[in-house]
């Protein structure tokens, strides 16, 4: 029996959309281990059909990546090399390079290389594939099970394409399973700046919530309960009779995935809690920065509804801070819009297909 290598050194979102293309490799019978980064393996170990996890922290990868190791590097070579894969597919984003990965894999002696690649890839791949460019090119879920399916995988069937985690998950806190029915997470946090909420605005809309009598469930984070903090205090003192938990730092990986799949509706960013929400089947509210296309990384699968200005002008940047003052696209949603959001997807069932809907909000930073 061969052994397959799939790839994916991003974060823990990055390595939840791989998974539907991860399940696609496994059907063909061979077991697949992941290759992720130290931000991205605790989502690959969450992820089914995955035998085992690798972890590189990659140099030409990441928000901050890591001086060339070339100690580490020789000894995931010999590692792979080690394990005898036939077969290694490497998953990028679009603005990524897969042929360092691809170099490495061919010095590990692994025989079959596929992978996506606009640059001439010499003898580093067996099968190129090419993706278009921007607004084209599909959702990033779509995108990696095409480079699957390159690589020899079944194509999936559409139920096949959602988002999964492994299962049982932990159970909630106390304090979360206490709650009354249909509460809702608020996660303001990001790791990208440009894709979060400020405290002053995520507290403002927990308390557009807690008014309404939801209660709000706060998540990140070990880095982000400064953020939380001041967010469920202003919450608090806006809407003084409502509920506000802030939970930030107090749950591991699966713990908030355990959280999220507990709660009736998650409001959240661009970010992985985005990804994770729709990987355990709630319903998400897109609180989307435009500085990357919502049609490629909105969260897949479930109920959305997109918030925000989508024709700002910071629009395909890809800009990691907000270079508008005051981050208008995400600033100018109301308490009201949100409100409204979760109002129309708790009214739902969980399980519909992700839709893009017409953005919602002000005329954000514009020009």
């Amino acid at each position: 029996m061969g052994r397959t290598l799939a790839v994916r050194l991003d974060s823990d979102g990055d390595v939840l959309l791989t998974g539907p293309a991860v399940r696609a490799l496994a059907r063909t019978g061979n077991p697949v281990d992941l290759l992720a980064s130290p931000a991205g393996a605790a989502a690959a170990r969450l992820l089914p059909d995955v035998a085992e996890v690798l972890e590189y922290s990659a140099p030409w990868s990441g928000f901050r990546p890591p001086p060339v190791d070339r100690e580490a590097t020789s000894a995931l070579v010999d590692d792979l090399a080690a394990r005898g894969y036939d077969l290694a597919v490497v998953f990028t984003s679009f603005h990524q390079s897969s042929l360092p990965m691809a170099l490495l894999a061919r010095l590990a002696g692994i025989e079959r290389v596929v992978a996506t690649s606009e640059d001439y890839p010499g003898s580093l791949l067996d099968v190129r594939h090419r993706r278009a460019d921007p607004p084209g090119g599909g959702h990033e879920v779509e995108a990696a099970v095409e480079v699957a399916v390159a690589a020899g995988a079944p194509r999936p069937a559409e139920q096949q394409l959602r988002l999964a985690v492994r299962r049982p998950l932990p159970p909630v806190p106390a304090e979360v399973a206490a709650l009354p029915p249909g509460w809702v997470v608020l996660h303001p946090g990001a790791s990208v700046p440009s894709r979060g909420l400020t405290a002053e605005h995520a507290g403002s809309l927990a308390a557009g919530l807690a008014d309404a009598g939801r209660a709000v469930v706060l998540t990140g984070g070990p880095g982000e309960r400064e953020l939380t903090a001041a967010a469920s205090a202003a919450a608090r003192a806006a809407a003084p009779g409502g509920t506000v938990l802030d939970l930030a730092g107090r749950t591991d990986l699966p713990g908030l995935a355990a959280v999220l799949d507990a709660a009736a509706c998650v409001v959240v960013g661009n970010t992985g809690p985005a990804h994770l929400a729709a990987a355990v089947g709630t319903p998400v509210v897109s609180l989307f920065s435009p500085v990357v296309p919502p049609e490629r990384w909105a969260p897949y699968g479930v109920p959305v509804v997109l918030l925000g200005d989508q024709g700002a002008a910071c629009r395909g940047s890809r800009a990691r801070d907000c270079p508008v003052p005051g981050h208008p696209c995400l600033g100018s949603v109301s308490p009201a819009a949100v409100l409204a959001a979760v109002e129309e997807l708790t009214a739902g069932a969980r399980g519909i297909p992700a839709t893009v809907p017409e953005p919602q909000g002000g005329p954000g930073c514009a020009s």
